[in-house]
């Protein structure tokens, strides 16, 4: 294929849904396959996005548009980041450009954009349950349409799955689960499950084995057709013991491969057949990551969520930016500090090294890193119970990611006062990856713990103390710090702990007070500098901590002032300013001031870069100046 139709598809921009792909001829398949590839190659290249993972299953969605028809039968795509393809086929090319771009398409399966997307998706494992109850629903209404899962091997490891994989085997109900195994989730799989998939090796040995012993038999005068049944029902039995057939028949699903994820002819055939099996089927599907874009291929966790790049090369493009380390770097890299000098620390990620920072701790301290794979829930415990036994784990997940856990924390962690750390990556706005991702409620639905210190850092160095003041603290701690670089404060060599709930004045002025925490410092600060020339004085107090709340310093500078504003980039309901605004109330300082709050509104917030959605909401350096000239009103 030329360059020139590379980037202008023939096929493509004329598929409009999934019967455009069924009318196709078996040699069109390919090359709107290939038409595919280069058309998501060439997006994610200058707007980033996840790349691998849609890569990978390009055949296997040509496969499942050409066996089912999604006009009436139903699929769900567990997290939702490989179904690029499936947005293409279902008249959004001509929008395609817009992808995780703010008004335009979201990069997980909306239900709100497509009525194709049948299900809303972004966080991982929950495909089957939904499918399940999608399944009971066409059975209860009396309908008669099909339902597919499509979940990943890496979300297999997430206990979820197996729920729903339970409550469908015992229910009984005709559905179709899709195992997409790649080896990998974002970064490579661990834990028993995940090498007790990878033994499929061991297939293709196996069947030649039984090919050659069915031939053999069938030769064999008078009895041979009776023998070659009989080798056929052995053979099958000897596969579910020698793959991963043998859980999911435990299950009582009906266990189907492995089968080559990237041949379309074998995947059509099989998934036509098991929609005449009145039972659940798990069919099981072998991908390759980056399927036929070789960066992608040789480094899939590098382009699993990628941002822009050369697509002829694959290497980063380059941005005239300072070059500053991100929050995550700067976490990982004084993690590593602390470790050095207290063997007690160990890390724990739910199946991202990479992604928080932790990957140079394992590195350095593998016996002490642990990755659970995407088990937030188990991350939890697992860390309460080195803590029962003298360790301090640190647990590193995202914001929205920790939201599965909440229970753990609450119940396993704080209850018991136990000495584990939290650190919430991503915390706030995470820009392209929309309303799924991001950490918008972890002040809310962590600051009314008992017994949990909550902090959040105004910048790189503040991080890093912060991280000294959690290890120095008996007892639980999260910190919450956002995606992306800070301003470039020095963290120093030897940081020194805060003290626990007080906080810092860093801007003076007399006519208005701006309560700020985390990263709404700096635009605070930046506002009130403007308004200075204007001759309105503002005082800044950056509260650092959310929980215990600096509560002597507030209260004594709201005496001062009456005008106040309250600013942070989490939700309003039940978050740091809900506390501020408690704190005085509860104080009796309420009469007679103007107490306002800015913050993320009661409803979920759609994609966009951090810049626009943060402008959007007001809660920028412009927002937050327009505010504090409200006051004034």
């Amino acid at each position: 294929m030329t360059k020139e139709e590379k980037t202008k598809p023939a096929l493509l921009p004329s598929i409009e849904g999934p019967r455009d792909v069924q009318r196709l001829e078996p040699d069109e398949l390919k090359i709107l396959a290939e038409e595919l590839r280069q058309t998501i190659i060439g997006q994610v290249s200058g707007g980033g996005g996840h790349l691998a993972p849609s890569l990978g299953v390009i055949e296997l969605t040509l496969a499942l548009f050409r066996a089912f028809d999604f006009e009436r039968d139903r699929i769900v795509w567990d997290v939702g980041h490989q179904a690029y393809a499936h947005k293409l086929l279902t008249g959004r090319y001509s929008r395609f450009d817009t992808l995780r771009r703010k008004d335009g398409l979201s990069g997980f399966p909306r239900m709100e954009e497509s009525p194709y997307d049948h299900f809303g998706v972004g966080h991982s494992s929950t495909s089957i349950s939904a499918a399940l109850g999608m399944a009971m629903a066409r059975d209860l209404k009396g309908e008669n349409h099909e339902v597919v899962s499509v979940i990943g091997d890496g979300s297999m490891t997430a206990g979820l799955a197996y729920e729903g994989l339970n409550q469908a085997g015992g229910m009984g109900r005709k559905m179709v689960v899709v195992l997409n195994d790649n080896e990998m989730s974002i970064s490579r799989n661990v834990g028993a499950l995940s090498s007790f998939l990878s033994r499929k090796l061991s297939t293709p040995l196996l069947q030649r084995f039984k090919d050659e012993v069915e031939q053999w038999v069938s030769g064999v005068p008078k009895f041979g057709d009776e023998l070659a049944m009989y080798v056929k029902r052995s053979g099958d039995s000897l596969k579910t013991f020698f793959t991963p057939g043998m859980l999911f028949e435990a299950f009582r699903f009906t266990y189907v491969g492995p089968i080559n994820g990237h041949d379309m002819g074998e995947m059509v055939k099989v998934f036509e057949q098991v929609k005449r099996i009145d039972k659940p089927v798990l069919v099981h599907v072998l991908t390759k990551k980056g399927k036929g874009y070789e960066p992608a291929e040789n480094n899939p966790t590098y382009f699993h969520g990628v941002g822009r790049f050369e697509p002829e090369t694959g290497l980063a493009r380059k941005f005239s930016g300072p070059g500053l380390p991100s929050y995550t770097e700067i976490f990982g890299d004084m993690l590593c500090r602390l470790a050095d000098k207290d063997e007690r620390i160990m890390a724990i990620t739910a199946a991202m090294p990479e992604g928080t920072g932790t990957d140079c701790f394992r590195k350095k301290h593998p016996e002490r890193f642990v990755d659970v794979g995407i088990c937030e829930q188990h991350a939890v415990t697992f860390a309460a119970g080195l803590a029962t036994q003298g360790y301090r784990p640190a647990v590193a997940i995202y914001s929205t990611f920790m939201q599965r856990s909440y229970d753990q924390i609450v119940h396993d962690v704080c209850l018991q006062n136990l000495d584990v750390k939290f650190f919430l990556d991503r915390g706030g706005l995470v820009g392209e990856d929309g309303a799924t991702h991001h950490g918008t409620f972890d002040m809310s639905f962590l600051r009314h713990i008992p017994n949990l210190t909550l902090m959040a850092p105004k910048d790189e160095a503040e991080l890093a103390r912060m991280m000294v003041t959690a290890f120095s603290t008996q007892g639980p701690v999260a910190v919450r710090y956002p995606r992306g670089t800070g301003v470039g404060a020095e963290v120093e060599d030897d940081p020194k702990p805060f003290e626990l709930g007080e906080g810092e004045v860093v801007h003076e002025g007399e006519d208005a007070l701006v309560v700020a925490v985390g990263s709404r410092v700096y635009p605070a600060m930046e506002a009130a500098m403007e308004l200075e020339t204007e001759g309105r004085g503002v005082t800044v107090f950056n509260a650092r901590f959310i929980k215990p709340l600096p509560e002597k310093q507030i209260l004594e500078l709201v005496n001062r002032f009456d005008r106040v504003l309250v600013v942070e980039e989490n939700a309003k309901a039940g978050g740091f300013g809900s506390a501020v605004l408690e704190l005085i109330a509860d104080n009796g300082l309420l009469a007679g001031k103007n107490v306002q709050r800015l913050g993320i509104p009661d409803e979920f917030v759609e994609h966009g870069t951090q810049k626009e959605l943060r402008a959007m909401l007001g809660i920028d350096k412009v927002g937050i100046r327009n505010a504090v000239s409200a006051l004034f009103d």
